[in-house]
């Protein structure tokens, strides 16, 4: 392990924040907007661009296409010292409606101490970070001593099914050194009684995405009948959004909450979670949704005409499980659902979970700790779904560390996929800092 540049500037000194912001508007400006098919633009243009960047600096690449323009980028760069580390990161966003927006989503406009654009925040900052700080070191002859591999990816946002998992099932070659991976989404902070607090994502729900038919009889609208799809669908639709889950603490969020308790003076047990998670502020949205299973409708769909009634009605779902808790997840919905409306997987993913504590946790612990001693460093699980998902099919332990130092009253969860998602310049410029330290500690 290298040591951590915390004394003078050593002879060849790098500045790894030198051109996170202009990166960060450049793949910005590119748009990647992910429909979950292929009818947008694809990753093509921004997998060239790093690629690109990437050998400006004698670091070569491979480019992975599945679709035309569903592009990923892999390179390999570091030493050969101690297991491959994954480092990655996802080119896609989700689509943006301009018309909602204060500024463009892709003009990456600078206003008010952000950076304003779709992908501030999820994820085309870390991608920024990541290769100003290894393009900042391969200047400087700075490579680290472990081993890395560099993956920008497609299809996150689709669930990694043309992007992550078509590295691992056809190129696992490129990974096969890695035992371990760093991606989103962690690193940014949160703050509990003017307490700064850094979430590292340790744990990760899993993902069911499904579509619910309910099937009946047709007939005329004017008439009585009590074999109405739409009718059985709506109450199981109704059923599941009024649900509420009961609470369930896993490792990571015992730990976060530990931290929290000791703060507002609490234990931590499931009766008083819900109340410690109050205590996050603008957070709290994003980490109460991780103390217990979710499942939210998103989608309904039935009928041709209004004095039809029609055959087959249908919704989707967005259910995401706490790991463990997958086979009661199940077992509720399909009590919610009833017998008469049957599930289908869109996507299936399983939930992963990774020690709180170890090497590679502690060199970011340490990493944050060095640029901002004040602040608590601690592990948590996120409501969300990833890449790491698919890598850990390879046996990765895995952990999100993207690392942002936020205002204490930006609600930092309500920016992904949200309008106005924005990213503050001297948050950029930070985590460029934190994650050269963090490549110095492995």
């Amino acid at each position: 392990m290298s040591p951590t540049t915390l004394g003078p500037v050593e002879p060849h000194s790098h500045d790894p924040a030198a051109e996170v912001v202009d990166l960060c508007r450049d793949l910005i400006r590119m748009d990647t907007s992910n429909y979950g098919d292929d009818s947008g633009p694809g990753e093509r243009k921004a997998a060239e661009y790093v690629a690109t960047l990437l050998d400006e600096v004698g670091i070569s690449s491979e480019m992975i296409e599945t679709t035309p323009g569903r592009t990923s980028v892999v390179a390999r760069w570091g030493g050969s010292t101690g297991d491959g580390l994954l480092i990655h990161g996802h080119l896609d966003v989700v689509p943006a409606e301009a018309s909602d927006w204060t500024y463009d989503p892709f003009a990456a406009e600078i206003a008010d101490g952000y950076l304003w654009g779709r992908g501030a925040v999820d994820m085309k900052d870390f991608d920024a970070m990541l290769l100003s700080v290894v393009r900042a070191r391969a200047r400087a002859g700075r490579v680290p001593e472990r081993p890395i591999a560099l993956c920008f990816t497609a299809d996150e946002e689709a669930g990694g099914h043309k992007g992550a998992e078509v590295v691992v099932r056809d190129r696992p070659d490129l990974l096969d050194d890695c035992t371990e991976a760093i991606g989103e989404v962690g690193g940014f902070t949160t703050t509990v009684r003017g307490k700064r607090i850094y979430l590292i994502e340790a744990a990760e729900k899993g993902m069911a995405w499904m579509r619910l038919t309910a099937r009946g009889t047709a007939g005329h609208g004017s008439m009585i009948n009590r074999d109405n799809a739409v009718t059985e669908l709506a109450a199981a639709v109704a059923r599941i959004g009024q649900y509420t889950w009961p609470v369930r603490l896993t490792p990571a969020m015992e730990v976060l909450l530990a931290s929290v308790g000791e703060i507002a003076g609490q234990p931590v047990t499931p009766e008083n979670a819900e109340s410690l998670v109050e205590e996050f502020e603008s957070s709290t949205r994003m980490l109460g949704a991780v103390i217990r299973n979710t499942a939210n409708p998103t989608m309904l769909g039935a009928g041709y005409k209004v004095n039809v009634i029609p055959t087959d009605a249908t919704a989707h779902v967005d259910g995401r499980f706490l790991p463990g808790y997958e086979d009661e997840f199940f077992a509720t919905l399909d009590q919610l659902l009833g017998p008469h409306v049957q599930r289908e997987f869109i996507s299936h993913q399983q939930p992963w979970e990774s020690p709180t504590s170890g090497d590679l946790m502690s060199a970011i612990f340490r990493s944050i700790l060095a640029e901002d001693p004040d602040a608590i460093v601690a592990p948590y699980l996120m409501s969300g779904g990833t890449d790491a998902k698919h890598f850990g099919k390879l046996g990765m332990t895995a952990y999100g560390f993207a690392p942002l130092r936020l205002p204490a009253d930006l609600d930092f969860g309500a920016l992904f996929h949200g309008v106005d998602e924005r990213v503050p310049v001297d948050a950029l410029e930070f985590g460029a800092r934190v994650f050269d330290r963090f490549l110095d500690e492995i």
